[in-house]
């Protein structure tokens, strides 16, 4: 395994085990559950930077590396690359782990783009805490 399968070495944002409600006819968790768990991990990365409402706007890249099997803990990582005025890009890792293993190995990745908005769903800027 390479250095780029491992998992980044800060907490997850999301930790949640893939059930069987998850799966898809071929028996492997849905491609679509597992870009959920990431766009809420996203989400959470983007309302604390934004102090307040985001919504997604764009996911690009999205890359499935190997699959998630039913009983598997899934880790998910985000980290902010960029903020412009009302937006920002997140990118997004998702590891998965055996219950019954200590290896984790990466599974997808995306980049997710947010904006920030106000209660009435319209662009607002940034706020600059620094």
């Amino acid at each position: 395994m390479s250095k780029d399968d491992m998992p980044p070495a800060v907490p997850a944002v999301i930790r949640t085990i893939a059930m069987p409600a998850d799966t898809n006819p071929a028996g492997d968790i849905f491609g679509g559950w597992l870009m959920a768990q990431m766009d809420l991990a996203a989400g959470n990365a983007a309302a604390r930077r934004a102090r307040g409402r985001c919504a997604t706007i764009a996911v690009d890249g999205m890359v499935f590396h190997r699959p998630v099997a039913v009983g598997d803990e899934v880790s998910i990582f985000a980290r902010i690359d960029s903020v412009g005025r009302t937006s920002m890009k997140i990118h997004v890792e998702a590891f998965r782990r055996s219950r019954h293993e200590e290896v984790s190995m990466r599974v997808t990745q995306a980049t997710f783009t947010f904006v920030a908005i106000d209660e009435e769903g319209k662009k607002r800027p940034i706020v600059d805490y620094k």
